[in-house]
């Protein structure tokens, strides 16, 4: 499914998004309005001019927009990995992005975000799981880092992370584990004008946003132990 498909299934009464070197960006209507439309297609490599891109339109909105709804579509491999990209502090263009997001959220912008595609470490970190809520696609690929390269880092065999994986979540890639870990709110069939609304407006109802994924978490017997450590931390 190309992205224009998925934005004509997720906008069908219009919307005026363009990419621009797979950074997406625009405007689309919805039942209740208009909301703008942020994210990545490719699947991109985010870099600083991504990151920074995407930052800089989350500032436009907020002080164009006031209360805009924004709806991030979630495409990327990743970190951008080169050497040029690292030693001009990628981590600190990526924070940059995530503190936006945040920013948005306390002036009161409504975001969720959808993965359409992959969703990988850092890339994914910085934007889309920053949203009040993330959704992914059925067919969406979900990973913070391979196997084998999961086993090279941490010096655990590759075979015992995928006996692992097996069991237990936090080491296995797939959004139906990130959907048990709390961290992607649910899985939809197919991108859907309904269920986008009702997101929504379900989040707009809530309220201020809170984070419950590790509630939803433990609910899910996807991270057992998360909420407690926290509340022992804090209780220290």
């Amino acid at each position: 499914m190309t992205l224009h498909d998925i934005l004509d299934a997720l906008f069908p009464a219009g919307h005026a998004v363009e990419v621009s070197d797979q950074l997406v960006a625009g405007t689309a209507q919805t039942a209740t309005g208009t909301v703008a439309v942020l994210g990545t297609t490719g699947p991109a490599a985010i870099g600083h001019d991504i990151a920074l891109g995407l930052a800089g339109r989350i500032l436009d909105i907020v002080d164009r927009h006031p209360g805009r709804p924004i709806v991030f579509l979630v495409d990327t491999k990743g970190q951008a990995l080169s050497r040029a990209e690292e030693l001009l502090c990628l981590n600190g263009s990526l924070a940059h992005l995530a503190r936006c997001v945040d920013l948005a959220r306390r002036q009161g912008h409504v975001s969720l975000a959808l993965v359409t595609g992959e969703a990988v470490s850092g890339g994914f970190l910085s934007f889309g799981l920053m949203a009040d809520k993330t959704y992914a696609l059925a067919d969406a690929q979900v990973r913070v880092m391979d196997l084998k390269a999961m086993a090279r880092v941490t010096k655990i065999a590759h075979e015992r992370l995928v006996e692992l994986a097996g069991s237990s979540p936090t080491f296995a890639p797939g959004a139906e584990n990130y959907q048990r870990m709390g961290a992607i709110e649910a899985i939809w069939p197919a991108p859907s004008a309904s269920l986008l609304e009702a997101a929504l407006a379900n989040q707009a109802a809530a309220g201020p946003a809170t984070d419950g994924r590790m509630a939803s978490g433990r609910a899910r017997d996807g991270r057992r132990l998360a909420a407690d450590v926290v509340a022992a931390v804090l209780a220290a």
